[in-house]
């Protein structure tokens, strides 16, 4: 069974950054293509950014030239580099197995995530 670990959320203000990390435990990691996944309060989760085992990576549209998303396969981790956060960025971030080119896809269970909040 997979197991996801988050870490790296906080309390920052809008345009500050944040690097969130992933590590992940059981099975192949280095063959599936993993996302980063937020859920803010009253809101469904959404997938803000996937990478495949190749390096092929999509962001969501509210997201991109904000974020980056990269992988170790060696060290079986994801990171979610986040510059300039605005208030909206505001969610739980979890990371999961996705489909390519951004497709909703979390076939793992979920890790307890990280809080990030935006705000003045």
């Amino acid at each position: 069974q997979v197991h996801h670990v988050e870490t790296g959320g906080g309390l920052v203000q809008p345009g500050g950054s944040l690097r969130l990390s992933c590590t992940a435990t059981g099975g192949a990691f280095n063959i599936r293509t993993m996302g980063w996944y937020r859920q803010a309060p009253g809101s469904q989760r959404e997938l803000v950014a996937s990478i495949t085992s190749h390096n092929e990576i999509d962001y969501l549209d509210s997201v991109k030239g904000r974020f980056t998303i990269s992988r170790d396969n060696f060290r079986t981790t994801v990171t979610l580099q986040m510059n300039n956060l605005k208030p909206e960025d505001t969610a739980v971030y979890y990371c999961n197995r996705a489909g390519l080119h951004l497709g909703y896809n979390p076939l793992d269970s979920w890790g307890q995530g990280t809080q990030v909040t935006v705000s003045s």
